[in-house]
């Protein structure tokens, strides 16, 4: 089990010169923070649970080995749908210059990871000529080089597209058809279609592929099974499942959670 220096289980000073500050907290499930902002950039990782970080323009799933970067000075929010080993850096503003300018989820490489480990191991009190300080350097290095990830669902802006969005979030088994949708938003499904796939980049029958999947991943870092997964989403059966996680992540379900080396 990695050490964890006390002071990094303090809640952070974001007024604090430190380049990086690292902060660690264990959290039981079924919790979730309120909306906020703060000046510096804030890379939100796990090591075990779920998390799901919600932004005005999207939502973000992030399992294990997966991480989100949100931009300093932007409004979000985290939910921990089961009990959460949370492992933040939270990056100064000048440090950030190299950063994506909106949230995207990236994949945790194994070297990274070890790096945020051993900075969770240090004490915040530190200069960028120390140890720690060219470690966070190192680190802020591979924090630029990590691979995106498929994990973001973004949603329409208009009042009704967002409230069948949210509705389908909520319920993903069971998934209006495109003319049941349409005649929700009180639109023609030819003029629905058009505005759906308008506002979040996406069709509307891949963005409900999409969240399906989305629940899928926090029900599987909850430890589900993959039977019980695809019957509570409405898949015909474990191995449609399979084929469909396969094809949007490139792995099974039992590759994509396996821990690495």
């Amino acid at each position: 089990m990695p050490v964890i220096h006390p002071d990094v289980l303090e809640a952070p000073d974001h007024d604090s010169d430190t380049p990086i500050i690292a902060y660690a907290k264990d959290l039981a499930g079924k919790e979730n923070n309120d909306w906020h902002h703060h000046a510096r950039g804030q890379l939100l990782h796990i090591t075990k649970g779920s998390l799901v970080v919600q932004t005005a323009g999207g939502t973000f799933v992030v399992p294990p080995e997966r991480a989100v970067w949100v931009p300093g000075n932007m409004e979000h929010r985290t939910i921990y749908p089961t009990y959460t080993e949370f492992r933040t850096l939270y990056v100064r503003e000048d440090w950030c210059s190299q950063f994506a300018a909106e949230p995207i989820v990236v994949q945790v490489t194994p070297l990274l990871r070890e790096l945020i480990m051993a900075l969770m191991g240090m004490t915040r009190h530190y200069d960028e000529h120390s140890p720690a300080g060219r470690l966070a350097r190192v680190l802020l290095d591979q924090m630029a080089l990590l691979p995106t990830a498929p994990l973001q669902l973004t949603f329409p802006s208009n009042e009704k597209l967002k409230g069948l969005a949210d509705r389908i979030v909520e319920c993903p088994a069971h998934i209006p058809s495109v003319a049941t949708a349409a005649a929700s938003c009180a639109l023609s499904q030819r003029t629905f279609e058009r505005r759906f796939s308008a506002e979040t980049g996406i069709s509307y029958r891949r963005w409900c592929n999409q969240a399906k999947l989305f629940r899928a991943l926090e029900l599987l870092a909850a430890d589900r099974t993959v039977s019980d997964v695809s019957h509570k989403l409405g898949y015909e059966g474990p191995s449609a499942f399979i084929a469909t996680f396969k094809k949007a992540f490139g792995v099974t379900p039992g590759q994509y959670f396996r821990e690495k080396e």
